[in-house]
C-alpha cells in the first residue's frame, strides 16, 4: 500500500516535473538531451523506463516516485530537496525566511524588507544576503511566509506604481502559474525588474520568454527576455508608499 507521504511526495514531484517543463529543461519528445528517456536514465538508470514518469505523472496511477529517486530529481535539477521530500520552502532557488516572532511572542515579523541590489544579487544557494542586510516587518493583512520587499527606483511603472514606492512579493512556482493583469518581480541574471509579465510560448504550449511591459509605457517600451533555469517570479501583493 503507497501510504499518504508518498502520495504527497508524488504530487510534489509532479509540480517540480510542469515547472522543468515549462522553463525547457525536460521536453518529452525531444532527442537531444532533454527527452523522457534523459530524465529516465538520469533518475532511474534506464533510458527505457520513461513509462514508469509517466506513470509517476498520471494522477491517476497508482505508482509514486520513492525518496531515493526524489533525491536524484533534486541533485540532477537543482531542485529545493526541503520543498521535494518534506513540503518545505519552494521548490527551486532561494527560499525566503518562515515567519518569526519578535520578543513577547505577539508579533510576527513575516516580511523581509532587502534592497534591490541584495535582492537581484541573491546567491540561489546561499542566504549570506538575509543575514547581512535583511531587516523585517509585518502588515496586519498579510499572513505566512516568503514575503520580500525592496523600493522601486524609477517611473517605469508609474501611475500604478510610483518612483520611491515599497512593492512587497511572494514567490510563485513557476512560469506557469503567472496571471493576466498581474504585476510581477522578474529576477533574472542578476537584474530586477517589476512589469506586467506576458508569458510567450513556443509552437507546442511551452513557455520560452518573458514580455515585460511597464505601465508607463509612452516612455519605456516592451522588451522580452529569455527564461531560463534560474529564472524567478514574485507576485506583486502590495504596494506602500510610505513604510
Amino acid at each position: 500500500m503507497i501510504t499518504e507521504d508518498r502520495r504527497e511526495l508524488n504530487d510534489r514531484f509532479r509540480e517540480v516535473f510542469q515547472i522543468l517543463e515549462d522553463r525547457g529543461e525536460i521536453i518529452k519528445n525531444d532527442r537531444n538531451g532533454r527527452g523522457l528517456g534523459d530524465f529516465a536514465k538520469r533518475i532511474l538508470n534506464n533510458r527505457s523506463y520513461g513509462h514508469i514518469i509517466r506513470a509517476y505523472l498520471n494522477p491517476d496511477d497508482k505508482r509514486c516516485i520513492n525518496y531515493e529517486q526524489a533525491r536524484r530529481v533534486c541533485t540532477e535539477y537543482g531542485v529545493n530537496t526541503d520543498y521535494l521530500l518534506e513540503g518545505s520552502g519552494t521548490p527551486f532557488g532561494m527560499d525566503l525566511p518562515k515567519v518569526t516572532e519578535v520578543d513577547g511572542g505577539e508579533t510576527k515579523q513575516n516580511i523581509l524588507y532587502t534592497s534591490v541590489e541584495a535582492f537581484a544579487g541573491a546567491s540561489v544557494d546561499g542566504d549570506s544576503f538575509l543575514r547581512e542586510e535583511a531587516s523585517f516587518f509585518s502588515l496586519p493583512d498579510l499572513f505566512g511566509d516568503g514575503y520580500v520587499a525592496f523600493p522601486i527606483n524609477g517611473n517605469s511603472m508609474e501611475p500604478v506604481i510610483n518612483d520611491g514606492d515599497v512593492v512587497i512579493c511572494r514567490q510563485i512556482a513557476g512560469v506557469h502559474e503567472i496571471k493576466e493583469n498581474k504585476i510581477y518581480a522578474v529576477r533574472s541574471k542578476g537584474s530586477l525588474w517589476v512589469k506586467y509579465v506576458q508569458p510567450i510560448k513556443d509552437g507546442k504550449s511551452r513557455i520560452h520568454s518573458l514580455k515585460l511591459i511597464s505601465a508607463n509605457y509612452l516612455e519605456h517600451d516592451p522588451w522580452v527576455e529569455d527564461v531560463d533555469k534560474n529564472t524567478r517570479l514574485y507576485e506583486v501583493q502590495k504596494r506602500i508608499s510610505d513604510l
